[in-house]
């Protein structure tokens, strides 16, 4: 099911569209490469998480599964206030303690057994992409905060990101 979303349009928004070669105007959130991986992130924790012991239900698995939706959640509202600067910065850095919490919860769940080494740096890795496209976006603020009419040229999916994130990964097992 591909669900180029409907849902939730700003008023006058318009699909993106490409700019030279590489760059995208994206004129609703759901067009950010970010807000994809961080959907894809929470497919994935979704579907991990559906083989732990119920008497998880309420506890660890709520907790994983409502960090890695809420990413997402701090995005959409981030954009929604990309007038205000620092209201935007606000939510992006929560945006970013919602993916740093789904990595503890993923720590723990490996650390309880519920989930391999190799689930753990798979999905480990997806939080670390995330993270570092949340940090070039904190880093770029007044690319996304111009004014009305204007909209984010994203240079990349991977927002320039220049990091070993397998070595980083192994930070959520060690």
């Amino acid at each position: 099911m591909k669900s180029e979303s409907v849902f939730s349009r700003s008023v006058n928004s318009k699909p993106a569209t490409q700019v030279g070669e590489s760059l995208w105007y994206a004129r609703r959130f759901q067009e950010l490469a970010v807000y994809k991986k961080t959907r894809l992130l929470s497919r994935e924790v979704f579907n991990v998480s559906k083989a732990f012991p119920r008497e998880e239900a309420f506890s660890l698995t709520d907790q994983l599964r409502r960090a890695s939706r809420s990413i997402g959640g701090q995005l959409a509202e981030a954009w929604a206030k990309r007038r205000y600067p620092k209201h935007f910065l606000s939510k992006l850095t929560d945006a970013d303690g919602e993916q740093l919490e789904t990595q503890h919860w993923l720590t723990v769940a490996f650390d309880s057994g519920y989930i391999s080494e190799e689930e753990t740096r798979r999905l480990g890795q997806l939080c670390l992409e995330v993270g570092c496209m949340l940090g070039e976006m904190i880093t770029k603020a007044e690319q996304f905060c111009r004014s009305e009419g204007d909209h984010l040229a994203e240079e990349s999916a991977a927002y320039n990101t220049q990091i070993d994130l397998a070595a980083i990964t192994d930070l959520l097992i060690h």
